[in-house]
């Protein structure tokens, strides 16, 4: 599995709003890039995203920034995915039985749903709050 590099910005971007702007304070642009090297102008179209699903929210002017628009505890990396990529489906058919020649007679596609069922229960398993959490503690240990 391959995970988009729009999707792996995303998270960042929404981990350190959540490790830095947990107090209320909008986080400029600016600031978000150089912490998570993500490149500004790349920054605005992931963050523009998360707007639009209600994750963060923005405002524009000299004391203007980003902020998290709902509690880390309930984004979850599997919601993040959909958003950034869309379905993201490990192999076609799982969205689509008249892509493959082989279905229905394919022994394949179940196993594939299988593995794409626990890689959601992973990604839903996790919040951003859960990786605020451990990156605070990874840098205490640097």
């Amino acid at each position: 599995m391959h995970v988009p590099i729009k999707v792996d910005y995303g998270v960042r971007a929404l981990v350190d709003l959540a490790m830095y702007g947990s107090d209320g304070n909008s986080l400029r642009s600016f600031d978000i890039s150089q912490r998570t090297a993500i490149p500004n102008a790349y920054l605005a179209q992931v963050l523009n995203s998360l707007k639009k699903a209600g994750f963060v929210k923005s405002t524009r002017g000299p004391n203007g920034g980003h902020q998290l628009a709902v509690d880390p505890d309930t984004i979850h990396l599997s919601s993040i995915m959909e958003v950034l990529d869309g379905t993201n489906n490990l192999v076609n058919c799982l969205d689509d039985d008249n892509f493959c020649v082989h279905s229905p007679a394919c022994a394949q596609k179940e196993l594939w749903r299988t593995v794409e069922e626990a890689i959601h229960g992973v990604l839903f398993s996790i919040t951003v709050s859960d990786l605020a959490r451990k990156t605070q503690f990874i840098k205490l240990q640097i």
